[in-house]
């Protein structure tokens, strides 16, 4: 028990920070939006219950509606066809919910160029400098791109976001040894990956491999370039293919 009682300590003392890494989840918050025939999901929908009054005099509650990949959120690899034989949301093992992650930071490129993807070659880069990245751990991609979070237009730049190539996003699932990907954006693909070979590369091999997904994180400017742990909590819906999640993260100050 020392071992939870320091950690405790710490936070408690704020020599560990808790970042919240979540977006707020409201009838707002931007989702995504696949050309028809497709399917889309819903926004988030909130109806009152009862507040203080004749339909319940000393309680507040409500319903919600939403869609699995809502706002942030958790993609399970049976989200995508590659990994329809794997595990939904609620299989996922709790040990991998928390887990060390690292930061690789292309703000100043995303904001040259929003449609920017991210290389093999600035990944080895990353790591020449700072180290492997993680095993067992995140990937977390900062793009500045949390700062259009409370504008659909701007968040959705008409399609035009930044993501990982398609050769980057093969070599995350097949060699690194992460267990996911963490991003900004509205998914971890980006806005012209539906153009890519394969299409939605990111979802086609991460999640084909058994790895993760995370998106609309916040905060990320927040994070160390390495040394942050990770607790990504997702709803654990049956058969669910992703949920709706708060990600925390610790850092030591």
């Amino acid at each position: 028990m020392s071992l939870l009682s320091d950690l405790v300590d710490a936070v408690t003392a704020g020599s560990i920070e808790v970042v919240d890494l979540t977006a707020p989840l409201s009838g707002d918050t931007p989702i995504l939006q696949l050309p028809a025939p497709f399917g889309n999901t819903w926004r988030f929908e909130f109806e009152e219950i009862s507040r203080y009054d004749d339909r319940g005099p000393a309680w507040y509650w409500n319903n919600f509606r939403s869609g699995e990949h809502t706002g942030t959120h958790f993609d399970a690899p049976i989200h995508w066809v590659t990994g329809r034989d794997g595990e939904d949301v609620a299989q996922v093992p709790a040990r991998k919910l928390v887990a060390p992650a690292v930061v690789i930071d292309r703000a100043d490129r995303a904001a040259e160029d929003p449609g920017y993807l991210l290389q093999i070659d600035d990944v080895r880069a990353w790591e020449a400098e700072h180290g492997p990245l993680p095993a067992g751990g995140w990937l977390l991609y900062r793009t500045g791109w949390d700062a259009r979070g409370e504008d659909d237009a701007a968040f959705l730049n008409a399609g035009n976001t930044p993501g990982i190539s398609v050769e980057c996003a093969q070599w995350l699932a097949a060699e690194a040894p992460i267990v996911g990907l963490g991003v900004e954006t509205v998914g971890t693909d980006a806005g012209a990956a539906h153009s890519f070979d394969p299409p939605f590369p990111c979802h086609s091999f991460l999640l084909g491999a058994g790895k993760y997904g995370l998106t609309q994180l916040r905060n990320l400017d927040r994070l160390p370039t390495r040394g942050a742990v990770v607790i990504a909590a997702p709803l654990p819906i049956l058969r669910g293919s992703g949920s709706p999640a708060r990600v925390l993260a610790l850092v030591e100050r």
